[in-house]
């Protein structure tokens, strides 16, 4: 009697020892073993190279720490570091507040809450939206994405940018971190909010004056992940504490390195006569690109300089610096931020100057 072998099947009949199908029912136990062990291998070598690393750092520290040790014993670096310690530890509590109300505002306020908020006349749109910067917190960087927000959802551009230049600037807690670090002069803070909200609303203002359409890149929608808010909340905390610390860290570093290396006589000839102070410390506000919620005490730590300068420093920097432009760039347009950026810095300078020239 013949026997009868049962027909091979394919397709979605094929099946493994266990009933699974190995490609879309399940994978089989093999697969995912070598998988596993693929994985572990790799996760136990990155380990082993940052061990080797870790150890090749230690053993180095140990060869020259007596060179690094009379390094830092020298008078210059005991200045040095006293300056960047007071600068970073001053500075940072506002820094981490900023970063979350930023991230807060960002997450969890709808972007077309302002388009409905703001009036219709554009020449009373532009000083809302300045004052709205003096009451809703965000540093430079959630200041250019949301002011791109605001432009796609249909906010006329000139009460963007007045957002966009004052939120950073004379937001709360940077007016609170400017009265600490200068507890003799409180009028510090007063010529910072002035200044600030009358260059933001200039800016405004000359931009429905003169600006035009192909000049500016309407942003692009972002994209959702399916992140919930909490994540997205979380991951715009990380990102902008690494990014704004790292700004802070730079420049607590600079402002040492020029209190204790450069020259006194350097120092005086510059903060001595008002034209080179301005001009110095405007060019070092855009090129240092501290966060706002920090640039008071740095300001403060420059002794030599004039209160009007210091005012400068604190108006051009949150306006325009080196990373500011960039993210203008990217968000607008390299044809709006090449226009954009230089009519910003001098309307920084001279609002700076005359509220410090009407202060002091």
């Amino acid at each position: 009697m013949a026997t009868t072998r049962p027909a091979p099947t394919t397709g979605t009949d094929d099946r493994d020892a266990k009933g699974r199908a190995p490609d879309g029912g399940g994978r089989p136990a093999e697969t995912a073993g070598r998988r596993a062990d693929g994985e572990r291998r790799a996760g136990d070598g990155r380990h082993e190279k940052s061990s080797l690393v870790l150890v090749t750092v230690l053993l180095l520290t140990v060869m020259v720490q007596g060179p690094i040790r009379r390094a830092l014993a020298a008078p210059v670096m005991q200045s040095w570091m006293t300056v960047f310690v007071a600068v970073v530890l001053q500075a940072l509590p506002f820094l981490v507040l900023g970063v979350l109300l930023s991230a807060a505002l960002a997450v969890f306020v709808p972007s077309a809450f302002f388009a409905r908020a703001l009036p219709s006349r554009v020449w009373l749109a532009v000083p809302v939206a300045g004052m709205a910067g003096a009451v809703l917190p965000g540093c430079e960087c959630a200041s250019v994405p949301v002011a791109g927000a605001l432009v796609r959802r249909g906010v006329t551009p000139a009460a963007a940018i007045a957002f966009l230049l004052s939120a950073p600037a004379i937001n709360p807690v940077v007016l609170t971190a400017t009265a600490v670090a200068f507890p003799r002069h409180p009028e510090m803070v007063l010529g910072r909010l002035v200044a600030g909200l009358l260059v933001a609303c200039a800016m405004g203002w000359l931009w429905q004056r003169l600006g035009r359409t192909d000049w500016l890149r309407p942003p692009e929608h972002a994209r959702d992940d399916g992140r919930s808010k909490g994540a997205a909340f979380w991951d715009s905390v990380r990102h902008d504490v690494m990014h704004a610390g790292g700004f802070l860290v730079l420049g607590a570093m600079a402002a040492a390195t020029l209190k204790a290396v450069a020259p006194a006589d350097w120092l005086r000839t510059a903060a001595g006569n008002p034209f080179a102070a301005v001009g110095a410390l405007a060019v070092l506000a855009v090129l240092l690109s501290i966060c706002s919620e920090a640039d008071a005490f740095v300001a403060a730590s420059l002794t030599q300089f004039s209160l009007t300068a210091k005012l400068v420093f604190l108006v051009v920097g949150p306006m325009i610096d080196l990373k500011l432009f960039a993210m203008q760039a990217g968000t607008f347009g390299r044809g709006f931020a090449l226009r954009f950026a230089p009519a910003t810095f001098m309307l920084a300078i001279a609002g700076a100057v005359l509220t410090g020239v009407v202060l002091w």
